[in-house]
This record gives C-alpha cells, structure tokens and sequence, in this order.
C-alpha cells in the first residue's frame, strides 16, 4: 500500500445502523480525514450484525481494496463480530492479545471497574493482528493484512473513532510514497443558504480560479464552505478567493475550521473581558447549554434564566404583569424587560432574550407558530426584531438559538449592518 491514489473501502457494521436507530456519522467523520491525504473513499458499504453477511462483504473487499476500513463491532457483547469476521477472512484463530488485556487493565484500574468475562472479550483478536491505540475507550483497535489489503477495524463510538483517526491519517500520511499537498480551507457561515452562497458567488466571482475546488456543507445552524487546493502553488489563489469571500458575505462568516457560534462570541468576550447573560423562553435553555458546551464558558458567561411561564418571568426576571397582560410573552416589550432583568440579576455586559411560539400548537392569526421575538444587547442599548420561522420545533429553537448568539457576535465585532436572514424571516 504505498502508491496514491488508494482503493479504499469502508464496511460499517450493527443492525442498530440498518434499523435506523444509530445514524451513521462515522464514514463521513473518516472520509473527511482521509480527504486531508487527498485519499478518496472508492467504495462504502453497510451490514447487519449478520455473519455469513460481514465475511461474504469483507472477503470481497479484501480482494479489490488496498485499505478497508472496518467502523464497529469491537465492544464486549454478543453481537460485536468483527475480530471473528476478520479472523475468519484471513483464515487465522482468534487468541488472547497481550496488550490488548493490558489495555483492558488499564481502563478498568481507572474506572474502580473488575474486569469481567465480557470486557475481555475484547481482547480476542486475530492471531498477528497488530494494535491500534484507544485512547478514551475500553476496545483497542486493531489491523492486518489480508492478502495486500491493509484492514484496520475502529470501534463504532463517534468519540473513541475521533480519537484514534489522528494516528491512523499520520500513519497513512507516512506510508505514502508521494504524500498531496492538499489544503482546505473551512468557513463557517450563518444566516446563508448554500443556493443564495453559489448564486451570489456566481454573480459576483465569475472568473473562480480552476485550481480552487468550492464545496458547501449544509448544516443547522451553520453552513460551512469549503475552498480546497491540493499543491502549494495554489495557496495564494485560495487565499484571494478567501478575502473575496469575506468581502461578499461581511458579517455572515463567523471563522475558520469547525468554530461554533457560541466558540466565537465566548472567544469575543474574552477578549474584550466581558459577560453574557440568557434569558430565554422558547429555547428552554438552549443559547445557554451551547455556551457552556465549550471548554471555560465560565469567563464569559454568567448566568442563564429559563422562564418559560408568565408567572417566572415576572418573579425570575422582573417583567411587568401589565407587560405581559397588555402585549402577551411573544412581544417586543417582554424580550426587552426579559433582557433587562437578566442583565440586573446577573450582573453582565451583555444579554441575549427571546420569546416565542415554537409549535407545533399555540399560534393565531396575529402571532403563527414560528413567531419570535428577540432582544440582545447591554443596559445602555437593548436591540429587538421579531420574525417568523415557521419550521418543526427543535430546528426552530436551533436556529433561534443561533441567531441570538449571532446578534451577540454582530455587537461585539462592530457589525452594523443586518444579516440577510432578517429580510428573508420578517414577520408577516
């Protein structure tokens, strides 16, 4: 396996994928990585926990493939088969892998855990495979060669995959006789569609440089675009389509690689030494669970108030009961009085509220499921705009979630101009 480009396969394992239950994001969290190599992922298959299935699949892949990467299957239970299947495939016994045990060992120790019959199960690996460091979980890794197909298995959960693929793509990395040079640039977007990004991109960009690949990544909230080269000749044409692109969409780009919104507004009030209070309604919590999501929120968020009822946002946060009898929670007055309360209460610079009508029942002719209204701002200057998102529930709390972070973000950059999503979700 040393030539580029590779033929690799991915064989993801579990009837919990097949049914639905567990949605596959593994192959594109690998995909992903070996697209840092410019390594393509040629074939991607899914099996149940079926064995005649996995080696039939496996022995195919084997025969065509210089990399199969095998995603699951590696726990303590009866259905976890892949040390069985790939034994099986390279015609070999299963035995007791010493490091493996130790590994074993090791995890429990740390956990106050016995290590039982099941958990050693993980330990019986094919006979000369090789390990593949865990770093986080109990199920080591593993590898082979099986004819001159190179089969690394990886267990299924999303978190232990992460922490294992930096030392399989720098592996990967170093057997390649003729490593790419590939670069990608990731930006992270919000209040864009990927139509109204390419359209505009289109209109305004119409000499884009060949040797600059553009991807989109659609997501909720964020949408993520890509600029990618694969030498370093064509670094500074990625670099210009990258100022170009910051230009055409101003305020709408939040950062680089993976940032979240929450990441970028906490990263802003560090710098500035300030604090973010929430006071929120229809997002039962949400703008605060993002920020105290990330690693050290605590220096610049103070304090969430979730009041959804009338009576706590009047005992909780101070609105007026007359407020409230006279315009009704989902109105421009309560966001500003929620907001004014959360910043006295908490002691913040800066405080983000919202109020809204999330569904799927509790609208009216005057007020519709997705309508909302939004405060943000400090004691001095408190903004509000109410719009209409009439989407399913939890992608309305997401997105109203996210928009509060990103007026937050707007505040502390100096950006006066207003986000395109304003125009396209105003209420009717």
């Amino acid at each position: 396996m040393t030539g580029s480009p590779l033929n690799v396969q991915l064989l993801l394992t579990g009837n919990e994928i097949m049914s639905g239950d567990t949605v596959d994001s593994n192959s594109a969290m690998i995909a992903q990585r070996l697209g840092e190599l410019a390594i393509g992922v040629y074939r991607k298959v899914t099996v149940g926990d079926d064995v005649p299935l996995l080696k039939e699949e496996l022995a195919a892949m084997t025969a065509t493939a210089d990399l199969v990467i095998v995603n699951g299957g590696l726990g303590p239970t009866i259905d976890d088969l892949t040390a069985e299947i790939l034994a099986a495939v390279a015609g070999v016994p299963l035995e007791e892998h010493p490091e493996a045990v130790a590994h074993l060992q090791r995890w429990c120790e740390k956990r106050n855990l016995h290590l039982n019959a099941a958990n050693r199960k993980q330990a019986m690996l094919p006979a000369g495979a090789a390990i593949v460091d865990n770093p986080i979980g109990s199920a080591v890794g593993f590898e082979m060669t099986v004819g001159t197909c190179r089969v690394i298995c990886t267990p299924g959960v999303p978190g232990e995959l992460r922490s294992m693929l930096d030392g399989i793509v720098a592996d990967l990395s170093a057997r390649l006789q003729r490593p790419m040079e590939r670069n990608i640039l990731r930006l992270q977007t919000f209040g864009l569609g990927e139509s109204t990004a390419q359209q505009m991109i289109t209109d305004n960009m119409p000499d884009w440089p060949q040797e600059v690949e553009l991807g989109f990544r659609a997501g909720a909230p964020q949408m993520e675009i890509k600029l990618t080269v694969n030498n370093a000749a064509a670094a500074a044409a990625q670099r210009r389509c990258r100022e170009q692109l910051e230009q055409l969409f101003a305020g709408h780009i939040i950062g680089e690689g993976n940032i979240t919104l929450a990441q970028r507004v906490l990263q802003l009030l560090r710098e500035r030494g300030a604090t973010l209070t929430t006071a929120e309604s229809c997002t039962g919590g949400l703008i605060a669970s993002l920020l105290t999501a990330v690693p050290g929120s605590s220096e610049g968020f103070h304090a969430g108030f979730v009041t959804y009822s009338n009576a706590i946002k009047q005992s909780v946060l101070g609105v007026r009961e007359d407020t409230l009898a006279q315009h009704g929670a989902v109105s421009e007055e309560v966001v500003r009085e929620m907001a004014l309360g959360a910043l006295d209460r908490a002691s913040a610079d800066y405080a983000i509220a919202v109020s809204g009508i999330a569904g799927p029942d509790g609208g009216s002719p005057e007020k519709p499921v997705g309508t909302v209204w939004l405060a943000w701002g400090d004691r001095d200057h408190i903004r509000t705009r109410g719009l209409c998102w009439p989407v399913e529930r939890t992608l309305f709390q997401t997105m109203i979630a996210a928009a509060g972070l990103d007026m937050i973000r707007r505040i502390l950059l100096g950006i006066e101009e207003e986000p395109r999503y304003f125009g396209q979700r105003r209420m009717r």
